[in-house]
């Protein structure tokens, strides 16, 4: 035999060998030898998520991307053809919050002094900036595309097929301008839709105030108010009751009259979040109960009851009536011409009414939180707007775009609402006026933006909705997909069913300008193409041409409707960046220039994104597009995964310092050993990330490196060539079969996961599997390897270990695709240079359904099982594995397997040290089990017959209990007193060994070892002690497995006694050819204690007198 392999270090620096593989691939051009290998194939379309490009990759971006590349590698390695497109999200708030921060912007008036122009390109180069940034780092993680070719949602192709989406809602009739109270950024100038909303509310503490509504014609009497907001108080319109729930009027000790919901007097307020500390902020106190409020002011008396209906039509006073927009009719800034004709005021809508029911039937004014009277201020919030159309209110809208108060509100004109000084002054202004009850901080999650981190306040806006009536066909297609998890399904049918129409626009600069034209007789119109708007152009479109369909070059463009003839202007609003996504499907497969392109390729078969918050977002507006566009669902099936928190379970935020940057990452633990981490992930559940679970994952990896490592050392000194060999099945030890079997089990397993796509189950599979090749497999054959010459055994053990190892690297090639390659250049293209070039252009291995034995399966691991249960009785005994015994006995009740065990009997006495076996029918000779109640368990749910049942189980043996309980499932006491039954969960049953034995006993096999010890038996242990002491001189001496040696020194008796009864046995374990007993340095010498006895050795490598 010739050697080919090199032989191979067991210490790896997995880094360094990623950078070298990255510049093989680099070199080779592997991946598009890949990619021209699998053209004109069977398609397997994947469509990526768009990452936004706005900063560089964290370790939570890399979780999703490393599960796109595996399952793309996978079906690559089948043989499918892939487009291999990624996305870059460019387009929104996000990458102008960071563009603004650059150049120290503090609001929206900011940009437009700098030049919208101006602005709108350097988002544009930040975008570029960081999709190049982004692409290197995806790069290093082996994620695989194509990158000169990756789909960016600012490109005019996504743009202008977003218009054609638009007209087609336009010409349905489903596109409209709406006035309406929605969340709003001051900040960033700009309103939020429902699916954003709910990603930026965060926990904090907001000072409320419970306020006194002086009742008109009644003198010293109130409704009694609360409020988390009081900034809205300035805006209040009216009070709204449940007319349906009972009211209290509650006389205070300085003769005040108050009016609330009875309920809420001793209601404890948020006492569970406060118990718990959940959902609570340190430092706040415990909220008090109003009638804890009163009391402390000298107490009260209930006077009386009324229902909710008997409030309605009561007038009163609102603290704020002396404002100017209390005063104007009609309301203020926005005006019902209706009302101010009648004259009517904001204070003259000033009265108690019935709050009624929500959209689903749902009261809108409960009892618990706050009073029973909720303020109703028309112009701040989205459900006060309603009741106020519903009942004819005016509409006091009191901040600007800024959240600023606007003129007509006072000392608070031009001061900003969420601040702590307006609303200390406003709090203030409550005290001085005598409106002011109580004060409090209370902690509740409130809506913020999600980019800038400033509070949202609510204010009457006009904005562009898509009329969402036709959500039906959105849910018929929900139910094509193959949702992972499962519950996914039920989530997004949840938030279709409950969704308002879609808000569509953005009062900023950078992102899809949204095709509407408006004219002069308040008609709109939706421009579909670029044709059209060309078409329809009667100003500007010189000024535009040669630039994208951005913000300014695109308005400077009028258009003439094509019907009245009236020239229009377009709206300035920007769209909902998630229809820069949701378009994806259409916009990035040519669905306008080439439709039979796009149908090659679409629905896409997969799609995986992050969970939260994508039911509303991403795979929201995807359905919703791919509904409208094609009545279809646009992929197949959709993986979701849950976040990346920190190893403590906490969210990585940069001002906690506890996040973790990819390229640091990449760089500390590897990035192979990253995507283990993610891929082996249950996706359901959150991943913490951290270096001390990527040390786990290390040592997986590197039990792998290890096994290859045994195998290329001993092959490349036995010079085994495995394309010169074939070994006959009966050449085969059972063993071989064994681990045969168990990797085409194996191959078979990770089919079947990755066409369900459930890879982190099989990678649980993988790491018992790594057990069974490294700890059993090589271990238990190394003699086979380590003995001189090259008989048929020995090549048969070559060949069974070369042939799983390229099996097993072609199955993670996939997930682990460094190490892989790297390996495979070894194993396999350094013995066969007509094999391909890189394992990932590779065929997926293929099962051979003749290969796998289940019986012999299950023979070996109940042998294995048999060991590990030796191995734990002898732990429990204190008894060292190198210390031989005399004899094990053993329970099995299949016969087939106690007979294979029997059969492999050499294989136990060698691996537990013992020198017989025995089985035996009964288990009781071993091992005796005790049975107690399970008191803890026992007094939850029987604490008044504890007495009874501690005697009738002390009054029968444990042997009786346990044929009982197995007998029956549980234990039925009977007394005059008692009649219950125990279950397994009510005993304690604790296992015994028999005098002089140590056992176990699991999944019914029971073991026990005889711990007596004679002379001989002590002389052993001691020289396998020995063994241990020399076999580690050899490996700090860095001698090479088979360099044999020459020891120097002297021993004590006891171990000189056992040395010359165990002479060849030593000499043969440690490749020992002589020991001289006179001390010699040699290359390496040590010191250490051998039961009680100091020793000092010396040993070399030995030389024939030839050399």
């Amino acid at each position: 035999m010739s050697a080919k392999f090199k032989k191979i270090n067991n210490k790896v620096n997995f880094i360094d060998l990623e950078h070298q593989v990255l510049k093989k691939w680099d070199k080779e051009s592997t991946f598009e030898q890949l990619r021209k290998k699998n053209e004109g194939n069977k398609t397997w379309s994947f469509l990526d998520g768009p990452i936004t490009a706005n900063n560089p990759m964290g370790v939570h971006h890399a979780w999703g991307r490393t599960l796109k590349d595996v399952f793309q590698r996978y079906h690559a390695m089948k043989g499918y053809d892939l487009r291999y497109q990624n996305g870059f999200d460019c387009q929104g708030l996000w990458v102008e919050v960071e563009v603004e921060k650059e150049l120290g912007f503090k609001s929206k008036r900011d940009i437009v002094d700098y030049g919208v122009e101006n602005f709108v390109q350097l988002c544009k180069d930040r975008v570029h900036k960081y999709s190049k940034v982004q692409t290197e780092q995806s790069k290093r993680l082996g994620y695989w595309m194509d990158w000169d070719n990756s789909y960016y949602t600012m490109s005019d192709e996504n743009n202008y097929t977003i218009w054609k989406f638009l007209k087609k809602l336009y010409t349905e009739g489903k596109i409209y301008r709406g006035t309406d109270v929605v969340p709003w950024s001051g900040r960033s100038g700009t309103s939020y839709s429902q699916m954003e909303i709910i990603e930026g509310r965060k926990l904090v503490a907001h000072r409320s105030v419970f306020v006194k509504f002086p009742l008109i014609d009644k003198k010293n009497e109130y409704l009694l108010v609360w409020t988390t907001t009081p900034w809205t108080l300035t805006s209040n319109i009216a009070a709204a009751v449940n007319v349906n729930l009972v009211y209290i009027r509650l006389k205070a000790s300085d003769g005040s009259i108050y009016y609330f919901a009875e309920e809420n007097l001793k209601f404890q307020r948020l006492e569970k979040q406060f118990k718990e500390k959940k959902q609570w902020i340190k430092g706040v106190p415990k909220l008090k109960t109003i009638e804890q409020i009163f009391n402390e002011r000298g107490g009260y008396v209930i006077e009386g009851k009324l229902k909710g209906s008997e409030l309605i039509g009561l007038k009163y006073k609102g603290p704020f009536d002396d404002l100017e927009a209390q005063n104007l009719p009609g309301g203020h800034p926005f005006t019902n011409e209706k009302l101010k004709d009648k004259g009517i005021r904001a204070i003259d809508c000033h009265k108690v009414i019935d709050g009624g029911k929500d959209n689903i039937g749902n009261d809108i004014v409960v009892a618990g939180e706050g009073t029973g009277i909720v303020h109703m201020a028309t112009g701040c919030g989205s459900i006060d707007n309603k009741i106020g159309k519903k009942n004819n209110l005016v509409e006091i809208a009191p901040l600007d775009d800024e959240a600023k108060y606007l003129s007509g509100f006072g000392f608070l004109t031009g001061k900003l609402a969420t601040s702590d000084s307006t609303r200390n002054k406003i709090i203030d202004y409550l005290k001085d006026k005598g409106f002011l009850l109580y004060q409090e901080d209370y902690p509740h999650v409130y809506p913020h933006c999600w980019r800038s981190g400033d509070e949202l306040v609510f204010r009457i806006v006009d904005e562009w909705y898509i009329n969402m009536d036709w959500r039906k066909s959105i849910m018929d297609i929900v139910n094509e997909i193959n949702w992972i998890p499962s519950w996914g399904r039920e989530r997004e049918m949840e938030w279709l069913s409950n969704m308002g129409d879609w808000m569509i626009s953005k009062k900023r600069f950078w992102g899809l300008a949204l095709p509407i034209w408006t004219f002069e007789d308040d008609s709109f119109y939706v421009v579909g193409s670029k044709d059209e708007l060309q078409e329809l152009a009667v100003e500007g479109w010189k000024q535009f041409e040669g630039n994208s369909p951005h913000r300014p070059w695109i308005d400077k463009i009028k258009i003439r409707h094509p019907e009245s003839g009236l020239i229009g202007t377009r709206i300035k609003d920007v769209g909902n960046p998630w229809l820069d996504a949701g378009i994806v499907p259409f916009s990035t497969i040519n669905y306008t220039t080439d439709k039979s392109y796009w149908e090659e390729w679409f629905p896409a078969e997969f799609i995986t994104e992050c969970l939260p918050g994508q039911f509303r977002n991403w795979f929201y507006s995807l359905l919703a597009m791919s509904a409208k566009m094609e009545g279809k669902a646009p992929f197949k099936t959709l993986l979701g995964h849950a976040l990346v928190k920190d190893d403590k379970g906490r969210e990585m935020h940069k001002s906690w310092g506890n996040t973790i940057w990819f390229n640091d990452a990449a760089e500390k633990m590897g990035v192979d050993v990253m995507r283990w981490m993610y891929i082996s992930q249950n996706v359901e559940h959150n991943l913490l990330f951290g270096y001390d679970e990527a040390n786990i994952v290390r040592k997986k990896l590197i039990t792998l490196w290890n096994s290859y490592s045994f195998f290329s050392t001993y092959a490349a000194v036995d010079g085994f060539d495995p394309m010169n060999h074939s070994v006959k099945e009966g050449d085969l030890t059972v063993l071989d079969r064994w681990i045969r079997s168990k990797t085409h089990q194996l191959i078979k397993d990770v089919h079947s996961s990755f066409e369900s796509f459930a890879v982190d189950k099989f990678m649980r599979k993988m790491d018992h599997y790594f057990d069974d090749l490294s700890n059993w497999y090589i271990r238990r054959n190394r003699r086979r390897f380590w003995k001189s010459g090259n008989d048929i055994d020995k090549i048969a053990a070559y060949e069974t270990l070369y042939e799983v190892l390229v099996n097993v690297i072609k199955i993670l090639a996939p997930m682990i695709p460094f190490l892989t390659e790297n390996i495979y250049q070894n194993l396999v293209r350094n013995v066969d240079i007509h094999s391909p070039e890189s394992i990932h252009l590779c065929d997926y291995p293929t099962v051979n359904e003749e290969y796998i034995d289940i019986g012999l399966m299950k023979r070996v691991d109940t042998l294995k099982k048999l060991v590990e249960l030796g191995r734990s009785a002898r732990n429990k005994a204190g008894i060292k594995i190198r210390q031989p015994l005399s004899t094990i006995k053993f329970v099995v009740n299949d016969n087939e397997s106690a007979e294979f065990v029997l059969e492999q009997k050499s294989v136990i006495l060698d691996e537990l040290n013992i020198k017989n076996i025995e089985r035996i029918e009964n288990s009781e000779e071993l091992i005796k089990f005790n049975v107690k109640p399970n008191l803890k368990n026992l007094g939850q749910k029987y604490g008044k017959d504890l007495q009874n049942i501690r005697k009738f189980i002390n009054d029968n043996s444990s042997d009786k209990l346990l044929i009982e309980l197995q007998k029956t499932g549980g234990l039925k006491i009977d007394s005059d007193s008692t009649s219950l039954i125990l279950n397994r969960e009510d005993l304690l049953i604790e296992p015994q060994s028999v005098e002089g034995y140590t056992s176990g006993s699991d999944d019914g096999i029971t073991v026990g070892i005889s711990i007596k010890l004679n002379e001989e038996l002590i002389q052993e242990g001691i020289v396998r002690d020995l063994i241990r002491q020399v076999q580690m001189m050899r490996k700090k001496a860095s001698f090479s497995v088979e360099d044999r040696i020459e020891i120097f020194g002297e021993v004590g008796d006891n171990c000189g006694k056992a040395l010359e009864k165990f002479k060849d046995y030593f000499f043969n374990e440690t490749l020992t050819v002589n020991w001289v007993r006179k001390f010699n340095s040699g290359e390496y010498e040590t010191t250490f204690k051998l039961r009680d006895e100091e020793i000092t050795l010396g040993i070399k490598r030995f030389k024939n007198r030839e050399e």
